[in-house]
């Protein structure tokens, strides 16, 4: 693909973004199949480069040019594949707008939430290996890990309720200040550079049950107490039993180490004129009360490996990660398996996502299709705070893959919205 010259000028753009945040915040089955694990060289192929689409190009191009012109984002890189194919791959903007770093496409960004997905498959698979039961209490491997309701009773929590996000644990934003997860300082993955697991879990345990197991759906901390789970069931550290079961086998480089910073993109929160560096510590509002990032977390390696928050990757990295799923499993999990992580796995229980929503193994799922969206039934998606967000559209082949490096106004509001109906080529109804 030729390279495209792109100029920033500095023009002041509003991004109507807040009530879309708080919404992200309240975005809130059967036991895995036993099967023998598959091979460790039965691994899915990264989509093949094709004939670029020249009309989706025309489309999504002007969106990109215009994020990047009106400083709405600093740097992007968008993938599109289409039944397998690499139909649309372009890397805009600057990594680094200070030092006048591009963007490429070997840009390594900040994966945030889009970590969980890759975690829960590390789960899925042990369940298919019989090591870990979906529906057996996590005190089989955390025994010490028993938050109790406010009325004092200590519930078992599944590894299934972990998964769905239904054990009764939160996320400190989802508390006005002064409420217990700030009391215990507990930290969400993003902060506390330093902070060991043991002693985060600790203080989560102490914090009280928001309601009993199963109950309601909460986006939470559960996939940092699954990331424990995981490595206690896969016999050592969260990364590496993530890398034998899922990145190494899919050849990708999607970690929890931050490697050359020089390769990984410059965090930017978005901002009137124009984005603003990312501050040590940031404190952005957020839902009830605010997200808190500390930049240098991922370089601290004394920081534990956060399985909500902490990988970093490319856009290539989890293009093909999604096409593994999508495809079948990629040879690392049964197609019976893979179709499960992306099925709704909570029944009628309301994720505040939009009417239709529901969620599976580490995605939110579309349920029944809506009108105002291009999307179709079966669509599952996910987003991450730093300003990355994904879909898959079964129904059209459909993957996509957008890594920005600008929160939230990357994952969250006009330019993902403009991004998603360029791809189907869509124009939403007008609003009654």
């Amino acid at each position: 693909m030729s390279a495209r010259r792109f100029a920033i000028t500095r023009r002041f753009t509003t991004v109507a973004c807040a009530s879309l945040v708080s919404a992200l915040w309240l975005l809130g089955c059967s036991h895995a199949p036993p099967a023998s694990h598959p091979s460790s060289e039965a691994t899915a192929a990264p989509p093949a480069l094709a004939v670029l689409d020249a009309a989706l190009a025309a489309r999504l191009d002007p969106v990109l040019d215009a994020a990047i012109s009106t400083e709405q984002i600093v740097g992007a890189v968008m993938l599109v594949a289409r039944d397998g194919q690499l139909v649309y791959h372009r890397a805009v903007g600057l990594a680094d707008r200070e030092a006048n770093l591009p963007v490429t496409e070997s840009t390594r960004f900040r994966l945030a939430s889009m970590s969980k997905p890759i975690v829960s498959l590390a789960a899925l698979i042990l369940a298919e290996q019989r090591v870990l039961n979906l529906d057996e209490p996590i005190s089989k491997w955390l025994p010490s890990f028993q938050p109790a309701l406010t009325d004092g009773q200590r519930p078992p929590i599944t590894v299934r309720q972990l998964l769905t996000h239904t054990s009764g644990l939160d996320y400190p934003w989802g508390e006005r200040a002064g409420g217990p997860y700030h009391r215990l300082n507990v930290s969400s993955g993003f902060d506390q550079p330093g902070l060991s697991l043991e002693e985060n879990l600790d203080r989560l345990a102490r914090a009280p049950l928001l309601s009993p197991p199963g109950k309601i759906w909460r986006y939470s901390l559960g996939i940092d107490v699954l990331g424990a789970v995981v490595a206690k069931a896969g016999g050592g550290s969260l990364p590496e039993v993530v890398r034998r079961l899922v990145t190494d086998p899919l050849h990708i480089s999607a970690s929890f180490d931050a490697g050359d910073p020089a390769a990984l993109a410059v965090p930017y929160v978005e901002g009137e004129p124009r984005p603003t560096r990312m501050s040590e510590p940031q404190s952005l509002p957020f839902a009830l009360d605010a997200i808190v990032y500390s930049p240098s977390r991922i370089f601290n390696s004394a920081s534990y490996p956060s399985g909500g928050m902490g990988m970093v990757g490319t856009a290539q990295d989890y293009l093909t990660f999604l096409e593994a799923l999508r495809t079948g499993g990629g040879g690392i999990i049964s197609p019976t398996s893979a179709a499960s992580a992306t099925e709704n796995q909570i029944g009628d229980l309301p994720i505040a996502f939009g009417p239709g929503w529901g969620w599976g193994f580490g995605f939110a799922v579309l349920r029944a299709a809506d009108p105002r969206l291009p999307w179709a039934a079966g669509t599952w998606r996910w987003i991450g705070g730093y300003g990355c967000h994904f879909w898959v559209d079964p129904s059209a082949k459909l993957s996509v893959v957008v890594l920005t490096n600008t929160t939230l106004s990357g994952a969250l509001g006009p330019f993902a919205d403009a991004l998603r109906d360029a791809v189907y080529d869509f124009h939403p109804p007008p609003s009654e």
